[in-house]
């Protein structure tokens, strides 16, 4: 598997988090992908692979797709070699995407949507990494939650929602309805997200105790810890320690979910 990530131009970095590429063979059993807080657009050059859903049927996704804000393990199976491009948002521009606004934003919450005909411009974009044409369809980003994210991510989503608001000199509820419709998530469940990123991170690269790594991530003990992967992941630590080891040393099950934790 061959996954690289690319920084976007400086002007872009507000919106764009990163663009990345992936080339894969065909999987002998489906993937996993955890949540990360970040939606994408997402350009399928060679043939789509299958996803999940919820009625536990596997059904062929599109060409071009936006992978909304999800708050629940993806799976993914490729049963053709995978060849793709994807363009990753920061999560105050999640609803930044031209016509792909708030309400679209809040319909993909844990969906990967195939896109229409009509958005053919997006693949043009993603095909030439035409970053002026983008520039072009970005809408304005709501300042006060792009800082809610910073602070969020800056503290690993460690932290009450109340005293964030408190930082951005805004109402609990204004902050919760702002960064609802900016984000596609609540601000709780962002923190969450971010916390859980962050112990994937240790889990992969420390060999600390899980205690030590529960701590260490922000949880108040273990158990709160062992019970957020199993809502995100369907994993205990244990077992999500030894599937990031094992991807790297060659299986695939947890391999595009390690390459995207480790950003290689």
């Amino acid at each position: 598997m061959n996954y690289r990530e690319w920084s976007p131009p400086s002007a872009l970095s507000p919106w764009v988090a990163c663009l990345w590429t992936l080339q894969a063979p065909a999987d002998e059993s489906p993937r996993a992908l955890y949540p990360d807080g970040r939606c994408e657009l997402i350009w399928h050059r060679a043939a789509p692979p299958q996803i999940q859903g919820a009625d536990g049927q596997w059904q062929t996704q599109g060409r071009l797709l936006f992978a909304g804000q999800g708050r629940q393990a993806l799976r993914l199976w490729a049963r053709e070699p995978m060849d793709c491009i994807g363009l990753r948002l920061q999560p105050a521009a999640s609803a930044a995407l031209g016509d792909y606004g708030a309400e679209r934003l809040q319909a993909a919450r844990d969906q990967v949507l195939n896109l229409p005909d009509t958005a053919s411009g997006w693949q043009a974009i993603l095909a030439q990494q035409d970053w002026t044409r983008l520039r072009e369809q970005l809408q304005p980003l709501d300042a006060a939650i792009v800082q809610a994210c910073e602070l969020l991510d800056g503290q690993d989503g460690v932290g009450p929602v109340a005293g964030l608001a408190q930082q951005l000199g805004l109402s609990l509820r204004s902050l919760q309805l702002r960064f609802a419709r900016a984000v596609g998530l609540s601000p709780k469940e962002y923190a969450r997200i971010r916390r859980l990123q962050a112990t994937l991170r240790l889990l992969d690269e420390s060999a600390h105790s899980l205690a030590d790594t529960a701590h260490q991530a922000g949880y108040a003990d273990q158990a709160h810890a062992h019970r957020d992967l199993r809502d995100f992941t369907g994993l205990t630590p244990a077992r999500l320690r030894r599937a990031l080891q094992a991807a790297r040393e060659g299986d695939q099950t947890l391999a595009l979910a390690a390459a995207f934790v480790r950003g290689r």
